[in-house]
C-alpha cells in the first residue's frame, strides 16, 4: 500500500508538473504574439506625447518670435510717425502724441496677453494686471478708441474672449464705489 501510495504521489505530481509547464508554454507563447503588439502600441503612444511636445514647444517658440516681431514694428511706428500712419486706424482727431501713446498702450496689452498664452500668467494673474493698468487714464482711453479694432475679432477667438473679459473689468472699474482698485471685480479662474 505505501508503494502505491507514493507512486500515486509521484504520477500526481508529474501531472501538475506537466500542467504547470503547458500553462507557461501557452503563457509564452501568448506574450510572443502580444508582447510585441503591446510593446509598438507603447511606443507609438510615447512618440506621440514626444511630438506633441514638440508641437508646444514649437508654437511657443513661435509666439515669442511673433512678440518679438510684433514689438519691434511698433517701436518703428512709436518713433516715427510717418510709419505709423501705415498701421494708424484710430480717429484722426485724436493728437499724435496720444496716438503714439495708445501704440504703446497696445505693445503692453499685447505682451500681457501673449505671457497669458504663454502660461506664465494665469487668468486672474492677468486680470490683476490689466485691473491695474487700467488705473492709468491713457491705457482707458486707449482700450476705448480701439474698440473697433476688436469688434472685428472672431467671437470664438481667445483674443475676442479677453477682450470681453477686460470690457467686464472697465464696466466693473467704473462703477465701483470704493477707491481700493485691487479688489474690483470678479477674477476668472482657469
Amino acid at each position: 500500500m505505501a508503494t502505491l501510495k507514493n507512486l500515486s504521489g509521484r504520477f500526481g505530481s508529474a501531472a501538475t508538473g506537466l500542467l504547470a509547464a503547458t500553462a507557461g508554454l501557452a503563457l509564452a507563447a501568448r506574450q510572443r504574439r502580444f508582447g510585441p503588439a503591446r510593446l509598438r502600441a507603447r511606443q507609438l503612444d510615447l512618440h506621440a506625447k514626444q511630438l506633441e511636445l514638440e508641437e508646444l514647444a514649437l508654437r511657443r517658440k513661435s509666439l515669442a518670435h511673433q512678440q518679438r516681431m510684433h514689438w519691434e514694428l511698433l517701436t518703428r511706428a512709436i518713433d516715427d510717425p510717418s510709419l505709423a500712419e501705415v498701421i494708424d486706424t484710430y480717429d484722426k482727431d485724436i493728437p499724435l502724441e496720444r496716438r503714439r501713446q495708445f501704440f504703446y498702450a497696445n505693445a503692453w496689452y499685447v505682451y500681457l496677453y501673449h505671457v497669458h498664452r504663454a502660461g506664465l500668467l494665469d487668468r486672474e494673474e492677468l486680470y490683476a494686471a490689466l485691473r491695474e493698468f487700467f488705473q492709468s487714464p491713457v491705457f482707458r482711453e486707449y482700450w476705448e478708441a480701439s474698440r473697433h479694432m476688436r469688434a472685428s475679432l472672431s467671437e470664438t477667438s481667445e483674443e475676442a474672449r479677453m477682450g470681453h473679459m477686460v470690457d467686464g473689468l472697465v464696466q466693473d472699474l467704473d462703477e465701483a464705489d470704493t477707491d481700493e482698485w485691487w479688489v474690483v471685480g470678479t477674477p476668472p479662474s482657469d
